[in-house]
């Protein structure tokens, strides 16, 4: 090719991407939108035990979460069952921290470090706040600080963090997906503007 030009390439999802084509220079890479993994990242989660990990203790955690909410509820809606509502509790409060440190875990395997990594950097803010409340409800629990009523609200407002911090993970799971999608789809494109090249 005898100077550079512009390549158009129409997508899977309607966009086009225009790629300007120098010679003698790489052409830059295209944005990888919202996949926030290097290829080294992604092989390391991939092949992680911690990984598998996680994806078997999250669902068992929000399930210890949703049993001991009923509990809660009934309690304060009715004033029976608190000894179970303590128990669920403390019970979701152990699920609790095997999570954090097992995630912490597979965060340093992931990306080298155990706490507030750049793309993981809110989700672990708000990890802090929910550890935060859930310690509050159990040091008031073991030493009598509250009322038993005061105790449980104490438990909604750890209860009501743990979800916010939930639905983080969630949304950036899905976000993760989506790039990874994407940047298949655009490797293939790429691949696709070299051989027409």
């Amino acid at each position: 090719m005898g100077g550079g030009g512009i390549t158009s390439v129409k997508t899977t999802r309607g966009a086009h991407i225009a790629l300007e084509v120098i010679v003698g220079e790489p052409r830059k890479p295209l944005p990888r939108g919202s996949d926030f993994y290097t290829p080294e990242q992604r092989l390391r989660r991939d092949s992680s035990v911690w990984t598998t990990v996680q994806g078997v203790l999250a669902p068992l955690q929000f399930l210890a979460f949703a049993l001991s909410l009923v509990f809660v509820i009934n309690f304060l809606a009715n004033g029976t069952g608190y000894s179970a509502a303590v128990i669920s509790v403390l019970i979701k409060t152990l699920f609790l921290f095997t999570i954090m440190v097992t995630g912490a875990i597979w965060e340093k395997v992931v990306f080298g470090r155990y706490l507030f990594a750049p793309a993981f950097f809110w989700e672990d803010v708000v990890s802090m706040l929910v550890i935060f409340l859930h310690v509050a409800y159990v040091v008031s629990w073991l030493f009598d600080l509250q009322a038993p009523r005061e105790q449980m609200w104490l438990a909604i407002a750890a209860y009501t963090a743990y979800v916010i911090n939930a639905a983080q993970f969630l949304l950036k799971l899905r976000a993760a997906r989506v790039g990874s999608s994407q940047n298949n789809t655009d490797s293939v494109n790429e691949y696709a503007v070299e051989v027409s090249r």
